[in-house]
């Protein structure tokens, strides 16, 4: 900025300038303008500038000024003080209106008459006569003072007192031009006073001695005394942190306090963890609502809790202005103890396996319940299976579901059992409610792609932090193919379109969510069942079903030819099957299945779903059922029913 010629700046930097200094609205000048308008805001800047010049300049006359208005009062105040204290009368009244009568005239000799003052600067000469009678006055004050403490330390100090009255009171009277001198009464002081007085101001003196080296030993046993005391606190604290750790199963001392006063309530919900580290424990569907749980970052932190987590503990009551209540401590994680929660090992570095351990559907005390049977044979399900039901509508998958759900929930009560419902109709979502015992968890068509996510993530974390402690997990999920279809609404578009206008990127979240099915080597499984939409007339749902067709180890087909002829369950024999099905079935059971594909392969899908229902109502159980088909096979093969390859119902015939 060139400020010796300003028509050499641009006019941008004009404008910066003179914001600076203060021109008001400099875009709405030009720069010819805008230049007058700075040169007279500079000059009204030297002027004020100028002005405050000389106002520093006049500040120390008037320092001075009030220097000698000091001085003055201090002249006027009277010269000799009574001392005496109670031993003055009516002697010493009058000397000492004499002195001050005296200082008065002394004081008018002294002055010199006022003379006005020259305005400006003054001049050097007088400054530093005036500096130089301030500093030699109050040098001779703190003489006297000092002078004046030490006599009074000593036993003369009365006498020198009484003797200084007598010669203040002759100097008073001559100098009034008496001729009689005006004495006080006499007081002579007491020779037995003087002896008195002298060892009690020796003891005064001893004890002050005593006292000054006493006050270092006090400090020395009160820094002594410190640690001991601090020591005895800690140990006090940490027998309270013990003991609440024992009886609370909380490191905090203060809540068996909160705890004997009825201050504390109950809680126990599903932790969600927000961005911004705390979080919440929610208590109904796993989603927001008004008896929800606050929970700090620091217990987070402290038991190393994840979204998902079922946590129980203590809580207070909601002071004024808070919504929620607020937990005060932890008493379980996913009903273990919460100092184990840190010791688990996170689900992805869990080792996965096949299924080695099978999951029975079939029950013995309702044996008419063919589809479970039929599902035990044709496509076993183990723990840790990733299965899809493959079905069109109105087959029958909503109630195979159903069937299974209930077979789990009786044959293995030690299973936690979910069904995700997504996208579902409300009245399908009570009935489910009321026929299965487990955790539903829905939404409803009505809500939106987000709510539909957000559930089926919660449900998956839950899934994941009970596999983490060594539980078996079941999720039935219904459906897929919805949660997909929610998914690609809300991913960011990226281009790359499939085929029916499914985004490459929207199977993504919902592969991670299947593939978390898996048996783990440490202990632990979680199963996914998950149904799957075909036949719907949208080229999207075939996609989707093909995406994840490989995806799986366990395949249910539905048949909707079966469906329409009222023949239920209707899977179809031949499209469903376990991968490494041999590690869940018995030998029996997998020789009695290969004969059923084998000599029932060319018949009509119809046709062997009847005869394989009618032998099962026929028997009890899946064994006896296994028994009477291979003894069937074995009469048919005599008769030799099966030589004829072209004739396709000739076993058919046979029943």
């Amino acid at each position: 900025m060139d400020l010796n010629n300003l028509n050499n700046n641009t006019i941008l930097e004009l404008r910066e300038f003179g914001k600076q200094i203060g021109v008001k609205g400099v875009t709405r000048y030009k720069k010819d303008q805008l230049i007058e308008l700075i040169q007279e805001k500079l000059k009204e800047m030297a002027q004020e500038q100028m002005k405050q010049f000389e106002q520093q300049i006049r500040q120390p006359s008037q320092e001075e000024d009030a220097v000698q208005e000091s001085v003055k009062e201090e002249d006027q105040k009277p010269a000799v003080e009574d001392t005496a204290g109670s031993d003055a009368n009516e002697a010493a009244d009058n000397i000492q209106e004499v002195q001050e009568v005296q200082a008065v005239q002394d004081v008018q000799d002294v002055q010199p008459a006022p003379v006005k003052r020259r305005r400006g600067r003054p001049r050097k000469s007088e400054t530093v006569d005036k500096k130089e009678a301030l500093q030699s006055q109050e040098a001779e004050e703190t003489n006297v003072q000092t002078k004046t403490d030490e006599d009074r330390n000593t036993g003369e100090t009365l006498i020198k007192e009484i003797s200084s009255q007598k010669d203040s009171a002759m100097e008073a009277s001559q100098a009034m031009g008496l001729d009689t001198i005006i004495e006080p009464a006499e007081q002579q002081p007491d020779r037995t006073e003087l002896t008195e007085a002298i060892p009690l101001i020796q003891d005064e003196q001893e004890a002050e001695e005593k006292k000054d080296q006493q006050e270092p030993e006090d400090s020395e046993a009160k820094e002594d005394a410190a640690p001991a005391a601090e020591q005895e606190s800690q140990e006090e604290y940490d027998r309270k942190v013990a003991y609440a750790r024992k009886y609370y199963n909380t490191s905090n001392p203060a809540i068996p306090d909160l705890l004997s006063n009825s201050d504390v309530g109950d809680a126990e919900g599903i932790l969600e963890i927000l961005p911004d580290g705390y979080g919440f424990l929610r208590s109904e569907n796993y989603m927001p609502g008004n008896k929800d749980v606050y929970i700090s970052q620091s217990q987070i932190r402290r038991f190393s809790l994840k979204t998902g987590d079922l946590v129980a503990g203590k809580t207070r009551r909601t002071k004024e202005g808070e919504k929620f209540r607020a937990l005060l401590y932890v008493t379980a994680v996913n009903g273990e103890d919460p100092e184990k929660a840190p010791l688990r090992r996170p689900f992805e570095e869990l080792t996965p396996i096949y299924p080695n351990s099978r999951i029975t559907l079939e029950n013995k005390k309702n044996t008419k319940d063919l589809a479970t049977r039929i599902i035990d044979l044709v496509s076993p399900i183990g723990k840790g299976q990733r299965g899809l039901i493959v079905s069109p509508p109105k087959a029958g998958k909503t109630t195979l579901l159903k069937k299974i759900a209930n077979s789990i929930s009786i044959n293995y009560p030690d299973i936690h059992l979910i069904v995700l419902l997504i996208d579902e109709r409300p009245e399908e979502v009570t009935d489910m409610q009321r026929s299965i015992k487990g955790d539903i968890v829905y939404s409803t068509f009505d809500e939106l792609p987000e709510h539909h996510i957000k559930v089926a993530e919660m449900v998956l974390e839950r899934a994941q932090r009970l596999v983490e402690h060594g539980r078996d997990v079941v999720i039935l999920l219904d459906s897929i193919t919805r949660l997909a279809r929610a998914y690609n609404q809300v991913v960011p578009s990226t281009g790359r379109i499939l085929s029916g206008g499914l985004d490459s990127a929207a199977l993504h979240k919902p592969k991670r969510f299947f593939g978390s099915a898996r048996n783990i080597e440490e202990g632990g499984s979680l199963t996914i069942i998950a149904t799957a939409l075909v036949e719907t007339g949208s080229r999207m749902d075939d996609v989707i079903y093909e995406e994840f067709k490989g995806t799986g180890n366990m395949e249910i087909h539905l048949d909707r030819k079966l469906s329409e002829k009222r023949i239920f369950p209707a899977v179809d024999l031949y499209k469903s099957g376990t991968r490494r099905e041999d590690l869940l079935m018995t030998q029996k059971e997998l020789e009695g299945v290969w004969a059923i594909r084998k000599n029932l392969s060319e018949g009509r899908p119809d046709q062997i779903m009847e005869i394989i229902i009618n032998d099962l109502m026929r028997t009890n159980s899946n064994d006896e059922f296994i028994d009477l088909m291979l003894e069937h096979f074995a009469m048919a093969e005599k008769e030799n029913l099966f030589n004829d390859r072209n004739d396709r119902t000739g076993y058919s015939s046979y029943r």
